[in-house]
Order: C-alpha cells, then sequence, then structure tokens
C-alpha cells in the first residue's frame, strides 16, 4: 500500500527562550489524531539552528509523524493547518515535509 508520510517539527520554546505551553502540544496531537487517527511522536528532541535577518537561532524541536493515504486532501490540510501551527507555536515558520511511503 503506497502512502504519504508528514513530519511536523515543532519547536519546544519561543524565539525569546520561554518554553512552550505543554497544551500546545497536546491540542496539536489531538487535532492529528481526529483527522488521520493515528500518529507517531517522537520523544527524542532534534537540535536545529538556522539563520534568519543575520540572527542565528537554535531550536529544540519535537516531530510528529503522520502516514496516510496520498490524496490531494491530505496535502491540503497540512498546507492549511501549517499556518494554525506558525500562531499557535508564534514561529516564522513551521517545517512540514511529506515523503513517499511503501508499507511492506
Amino acid at each position: 500500500m503506497k502512502l504519504k508520510r508528514y513530519e511536523i517539527l515543532l519547536p519546544l520554546k519561543y524565539n525569546d527562550g520561554t518554553e512552550i505551553e505543554k497544551e500546545k502540544f497536546e491540542k496539536t496531537h489531538k487535532e492529528l489524531l481526529e483527522e488521520f487517527g493515528a500518529t507517531t511522536f517522537d520523544s527524542v528532541v532534534a537540535y536545529g539552528r538556522w539563520v534568519y535577518k543575520s540572527v542565528i537561532y537554535e531550536d529544540q524541536l519535537l516531530r510528529f509523524r503522520i502516514d496516510t493515504k496520498n490524496t490531494k486532501k491530505s496535502q491540503a490540510f497540512f498546507k492549511k493547518y501549517k499556518s494554525v501551527l506558525k500562531e499557535r507555536f508564534q514561529q516564522l515558520d513551521i517545517w512540514i515535509t511529506a515523503h513517499d511511503l511503501e508499507v511492506i
């Protein structure tokens, strides 16, 4: 069965260094579960750096993975949901990637 895997990286801290409230992650997890019926959440923290207007930002990130049918509806959901996450987590951008997936 051919699927699409969507991965969302969410920061643990706001850009000013304060921790993001746990409730925001729980709300995100609930919304994704309601939409797709299953999610995977990594408990390993990824570290990233990025530059914006000559300022270096450092992030600690959590990853959500959602495996679902490869449909235009799913892709449209994530394109729209990205703006929700950017506002919720107060970010300039939220990294969402899509990968072809074949379950054996």
